[in-house]
């Protein structure tokens, strides 16, 4: 993994942003190009912070509440851990079908009640839209950690920062964005929330070519290329890896996620799909990157995980930093 180094993104003494105290992260649509650059300055500096010295107090006395109505292991630790490093204290809400939710309580009233006691609110939501709800609700930011099969924006901003981190620089060293890349995305993109943040997200870039690959029935959405599209971004759909693999700088690999789908026999057909093996990444660059969004299940075999152009894990930790970087602006401390 590279090595932390004084921040590349933000020239010196030019720190200085739109206020960020008290905003919701709701969706990517909310952020331009320059709002991702500051986002990635503060993320490089709560890493430096992290590796010099651990924990700090710079959110000493603010409370985090964790309000998942959805199973989650990364983002529900991640969100805990980037709190505590930040010297803020957790409220972990990760079974709220046990909570008052079963009496009838609407969305709404959790977080007014919620709201009492945090001062921000991380949500999971099993229905598109639910963040939205609750921001509307809310004094005090909220932060969608996913809403159904619409956005996961928190997912997206560390999956850019880890392209950004692990290949973001030019042949002499020096950063160079995240121009000129080929994107690849394969596996569930229909329902995949974090690859559609992910796209859109892209699209701010330059010169980036996005390929996706799946199932017939798991295409990308025609509205998300819609949007992409907009912004003059190249975009191309595959049903194969083999002919995309050779040109990509990241594979993007998701989970064909059972869940999501209404009729079992149709996740059978297309569980196995894809898998990516040693074998077959003998065709891909040296210098590429892996991802994936986590958990796999079958689509990456665990045989893989010792390769250098494994990113995925490495991706889980740069989750830290960006989700660090989010809690402080939003509570007025970056």
């Amino acid at each position: 993994m590279p090595t932390s180094s004084p921040n590349p993104y933000l020239p010196f003494g030019e720190n200085k942003h739109a206020d960020w105290y008290g905003k919701d992260i709701i969706s990517v649509k909310q952020f331009n190009r320059k709002d991702l650059e500051y986002i990635f300055g503060v993320a490089h500096e709560m890493r430096g912070m992290v590796e010099r010295v651990g924990t700090f107090d710079l959110l000493k006395g603010k409370i985090l509440a964790n309000l998942f109505y959805e199973p989650s292991t990364r983002t529900s630790s991640s969100f805990t851990a980037a709190m505590e490093r930040l010297g803020g204290s957790v409220i972990p809400i990760n079974e709220v079908k046990y909570s008052s939710v079963t009496k009838g309580e609407s969305l709404s009233d959790t977080i007014r009640t919620l709201e009492c006691y945090a001062d921000v609110i991380v949500l999971r939501h099993p229905e598109t839209g639910s963040a939205a709800i609750a921001a509307k609700a809310a004094k005090k930011p909220i932060i969608n950690a996913g809403d159904g099969i619409g956005e996961h924006p928190t997912q997206a901003l560390l999956d850019t920062f880890t392209i950004m981190e692990e290949l973001g620089r030019s042949s002499t060293g020096t950063r160079s964005g995240l121009e000129n890349l080929t994107v690849t995305m394969l596996g569930d993109l229909k329902y995949g929330r974090t690859v559609h943040s992910l796209a859109r997200l892209l699209s701010l870039f330059d010169n980036i070519k996005l390929n996706y690959v799946s199932p017939d029935i798991l295409k990308m959405p025609k509205e998300v290329m819609d949007e992409v599209g907009a912004g003059n971004i190249s975009q191309a759909e595959y049903s194969s890896l083999e002919k995309v693999l050779p040109e990509t700088d990241v594979l993007y690999v998701t989970r064909v996620q059972k869940e999501r789908f209404e009729d079992p026999a149709d996740y059978e057909k297309v569980k196995g799909a894809y898998v990516i093996e040693p074998g077959m990444m003998k065709t891909a660059k040296q210098n590429m990157i892996v991802m994936h969004p986590l958990p796999r299940v079958t689509e990456i075999s665990m045989d893989f995980d010792d390769d250098p152009r494994a990113a995925y894990f490495r991706q889980m930790e740069y989750g830290l930093y960006v989700r660090m970087a989010l809690l402080a602006m939003v509570l007025g401390k970056a």
